[in-house]
């Protein structure tokens, strides 16, 4: 029997892919190109867009002699290019051993999920930032999207690659609760199907939100393990589809969001001057118009901020107002994933309105702010 035949207990839901932001570009030309590249945008959008592949639902045991046609090794790294990182981060809370690497865009929503697990457990890494319209620094991957976690030092090539924000929180969630689940073993346990779409490769995870525990015992009821699994599901099927049209409603909200984008990815530092004014300026162009075909698709509200709202009003309500986190007395992975993901927007006008309109969620993001930047994670002291 293979290693990944063997039965383990986990946290279970369906599971579906989350969809990625894109920032894409063909022309300079603003009036012009922002209209006809938002039509190549949406395109790109449905291309990388999700599949069902599963609609189980509830908690039990995974036999993996049910996926074994799907592949279940990690995608072959074949000569990745030494870029500098733009930067690091150093915690002395860091007693993992691993060296990781993280490719990314600053604000994409599901980057900022996996910076949200690394900080909050006190896990050191190295960033590179990548160019969201020419994407050179992951065009020695056989996965184009973000993020791409790589973990130095592991696996038979010296190193592995990690994809997929949710796969990636519950593989560091499993090695974090039983260190026998090494990372290339967890791997085989979150397979992948790959599929063509308008001629391009597309890759289905499957089991992104299960965490494998073996044999250990952890504080946590199954219906806890449920709903964490659901709401983590529900960030990336409804709240993060909420954002872009928010942030890119009109014309001057995607200038100023990108703006914002280059000054805290710190894109003076990363890119030629070209590329930067290239990226924000043509990038806002595109998204304020991609932003109203998301808005149609997603079948949003005329209101596009209302959408939001009701959405983070949803969130408080499962959080419940005699609790800190949704994990209780510490955050949880549904907390990691909704901070996150509202966490990339925060420097936006949509994201100061948001505060003014939920003081309940204020209080709860500050909280999550304060854990993750703490590295609560790492302190042992920390109980549920």
């Amino acid at each position: 029997m293979y290693p990944h035949q063997r039965q383990i207990y986990c946290r279970y839901l369906s599971t579906k892919d989350s969809k990625r932001f894109k920032l894409n570009g063909t022309a300079v030309a603003i009036a012009v190109a922002g209209l006809g590249f938002g039509g190549y945008a949406a395109w790109k959008w449905d291309l990388f867009g999700s599949n069902s592949v599963s609609n189980k639902t509830g908690t039990g045991t995974i036999d993996f002699t049910r996926v074994v046609k799907y592949k279940t090794e990690a995608m072959e790294i074949i000569d990745r290019p030494k870029h500098k990182p733009s930067r690091q981060f150093k915690f002395d809370t860091d007693t993992s051993g691993f060296k990781f690497t993280l490719y990314q865009y600053q604000t994409c929503p599901f980057c900022c999920k996996v910076r949200a697990y690394l900080d909050y457990h006190g896990l050191s890494y190295d960033v590179i930032e990548v160019n969201s319209v020419w994407r050179t620094q992951t065009k020695w991957s056989k996965y184009k999207k973000v993020p791409i976690l790589i973990c130095e030092g592991q696996g038979p090539g010296g190193s592995l690659q990690l994809n997929d924000s949710s796969v990636i929180m519950s593989m560091l969630e499993s090695n974090r609760i039983d260190k026998s689940l090494t990372l290339e073993k967890l791997i085989s346990y979150y397979p992948y199907t790959e599929g063509k779409k308008r001629g391009r490769t597309v890759y289905n995870f499957h089991n992104q939100y299960y965490v494998m525990y073996g044999d250990n015992t952890i504080d946590m009821t199954t219906e806890q393990f449920k709903e964490e699994q659901k709401w983590r599901q529900w960030v990336d099927d409804v709240l993060v589809h909420t954002l872009s049209p928010n942030v890119y409603r009109t014309p001057r909200e995607a200038l100023q969001s990108f703006r914002y984008f280059s000054d805290v990815g710190q894109w003076e530092k990363v890119f030629s001057t070209f590329e930067r004014y290239f990226v924000i300026y043509f990038g806002a162009a595109a998204m304020f118009v991609l932003g109203k075909v998301l808005k149609r698709r997603y079948e949003l509200k005329d209101d596009v901020r209302q959408s939001l709202y009701d959405a983070c009003h949803e969130w408080c309500k499962a959080v419940g107002t005699n609790k800190k986190f949704f994990g209780g007395n510490v955050p949880n992975l549904a907390d990691l994933s909704v901070y996150g993901v509202l966490s990339s927007i925060e420097g936006c006008d949509t994201f100061k309105e948001l505060r003014l309109n939920n003081p309940q969620l204020v209080v709860w993001y500050d909280n999550v702010k304060q854990a993750v930047d703490g590295h609560w994670g790492a302190n042992p002291e920390i109980t549920r």
